[in-house]
């Protein structure tokens, strides 16, 4: 499916931005997720009624629910605010939200948040695995949930989540306490002594991931992608 989208949609973004885009564009595709930055809304509106006419060739279409343009980015707070009109939508892709933010200073900032439903799920899916292993002994439970914690926050510990993987963190660990209290020999477990057992066992909720302008810059020093000032990047078949 991966080669197939790269005929169909990779290669024909770079050579609609080449022949048809007035200004600078940016394209990212995960799998059958994408998402397209224009600098010109002109941009954007033909680029969306051309990309229905092209996957309409091959039988395919676009997700009537998924697919939206929306004004986003640096500048699109204050376009919006002259207009009188409310702050930039937010969008979803690759499990974050993604929210046009400002600093203290009152700088741009592009927030990501894992994705409610997202954390949801996922804690659904500890608070299982846990009622399965509720009679396995302690540190084997321990453990496992660090492995489960750890592979988490690798993708989720991004800067402007701390929030969310802090919550993550508590929802686990009373998960677990909950679990463990269904044990005869731990009823009388109580939350302090729940918290230093966390404590001994689960990683903290830290951001271990540095902002996307810093990891960028290390890899294309010469352009910001927040600016929208440069090609096209087609990132078929992972995140870029």
């Amino acid at each position: 499916m991966d080669i197939y989208l790269h005929y169909v949609y990779d290669l024909w973004v770079e050579q609609w931005r080449r022949q048809r885009a007035t200004g600078p564009m940016i394209a990212i595709r995960y799998a059958d997720d994408t998402i397209v930055g224009f600098k010109f809304p002109s941009d954007a509106d033909r680029f969306l009624r051309d990309l229905k006419d092209r996957l309409a060739k091959f039988g395919l279409d676009l997700h009537p629910d998924k697919t939206r343009l929306i004004e986003f980015g640096r500048y699109a707070v204050h376009h919006r605010a002259a207009r009188g009109c409310r702050k930039p939508e937010t969008f979803d892709f690759l499990g974050f939200t993604h929210i046009c933010g400002t600093t203290k200073e009152g700088w741009f900032i592009l927030m990501r948040h894992t994705m409610r439903k997202r954390m949801r799920a996922k804690l659904l899916e500890i608070k299982e695995s846990l009622r399965r292993m509720r009679h396995l002994p302690v540190p084997d439970q321990g453990r496992w949930l660090t492995q489960v914690l750890r592979g988490y926050f690798a993708y989720h510990a991004v800067p402007t989540n701390a929030r969310a993987i802090s919550s993550f963190l508590h929802h686990v660990t009373h998960h677990w306490w909950r679990s463990l209290r269904r044990r005869s020999q731990t009823k009388r477990l109580n939350w302090n002594r729940m918290a230093r057992l966390a404590a001994k066992w689960l990683p903290a909720a830290r951001i271990t991931h540095p902002y996307p302008d810093k990891r960028f810059v290390v890899k294309h020093p010469r352009w910001e992608p927040s600016a929208l000032a440069a090609p096209a990047r087609i990132c078929p078949g992972g995140a870029g």
